[in-house]
């Protein structure tokens, strides 16, 4: 436990010695909300352009982009060991001879000793679950890392994810099953949705057997559907100051189990796309702002659950 939750470099630690770095791939990949076999247009909020670094473009293969961050990274880290995060849309939906070509060619790549996985739960069959599994008998590390957002259904129409929780309980469920790493990701601040919201949702995560968890406040992001909505007047979002939302971050860490890694609490979008929140601070000013308010606060994670 670590300044109060349990972090995720621990849980890294007890899987590795030695530093490792996540190297994001864009694999070229599309979502079932996105080419009409669910829905059209994707989430409401999204904008891959947001999160995506300059080396990950699927233009190039996915050994070139592992080489560039990897290059980019070995200049101050030479000894450092690399997993390849497969970031960008949803990484298991497609044909699964060509998703373990990609995953093969990742893993076959120099210094790359593990996968990261971001998907949708209502896009992992049995058959790729099995061979994810295999990898990890074989001694792979494989992290699953499924973008629940909230566990209120409501909210999931609202932002045209079209899945329900119940769809993130059984994908989370059966990944852990097979022996694979599980993680979860989840957004603070959807339209509708107050800090209580928050906390409901790590409450019923502590419920699943999760490994780690990723949580960040919602970025309205310029040209995005949901962007438009809140411009006219269609929806509205919290806007919560800096110390708001630390409180908000303090709730969900009381709610949610003691056993589950948390990665982070923020996210970052070049200023350029970026409408709110406005924050001025870099992720890491931010988690010492939180760090402090838990050290005040004596705040242990978990400890609304007891």
């Amino acid at each position: 436990m670590n300044a109060g939750y349990r972090d995720f470099g621990v849980f890294l630690r007890e899987h590795f010695n030695g530093k490792v770095q996540k190297i994001s791939i864009n694999a070229g990949f599309t979502c079932p909300n996105r080419d009409g076999t669910k829905g059209r247009g994707g989430c409401t909020y999204c904008n891959n352009h947001t999160f995506n670094p300059e080396y990950c473009n699927p233009v190039k293969s996915v050994t070139e982009q592992l080489e560039e961050g990897r290059q980019f990274f070995a200049r101050k880290y030479p000894d450092m060991r690399y997993l390849a995060y497969f970031q960008a849309y949803t990484n298991t939906y497609g044909d699964i001879d060509r998703l373990c070509k990609l995953y093969e060619e990742a893993l076959a790549t120099p210094g790359v000793v593990g996968l990261v996985i971001g998907t949708r739960p209502d896009c992992m069959p049995d058959e790729l679950l099995g061979y994810l599994s295999s990898l990890k008998l074989n001694g792979t590390f494989v992290l699953v890392e499924y973008g629940v957002e909230t566990s209120r259904n409501d909210t999931l129409r609202l932002i045209n994810r079209c899945h329900t929780w119940e769809e993130s309980v059984d994908a989370i469920t059966r990944t852990a099953a097979a022996g694979i790493l599980t993680g979860a990701h989840v957004i603070a601040g959807l339209p509708g949705e107050n800090s209580s919201d928050v906390a409901e949702t790590a409450r019923k995560l502590s419920q699943l057997p999760l490994d780690t968890v990723k949580l960040h406040q919602l970025q309205l992001i310029r040209g995005t559907r949901l962007a438009h909505q809140v411009e006219n007047g269609e929806l509205q979002v919290p806007q919560w100051t800096v110390e708001e939302y630390i409180d908000v971050c303090i709730g969900f860490i009381t709610h949610l189990a003691p056993t589950v890694a948390i990665e982070r609490f923020t996210s970052q979008s070049p200023d350029s796309l970026l409408i709110s929140p406005r924050w001025g601070l870099k992720n890491y000013q931010f988690t010492a702002l939180l760090h402090r308010a838990i050290a005040n606060q004596r705040v242990t994670q978990g400890a609304a659950l007891l």
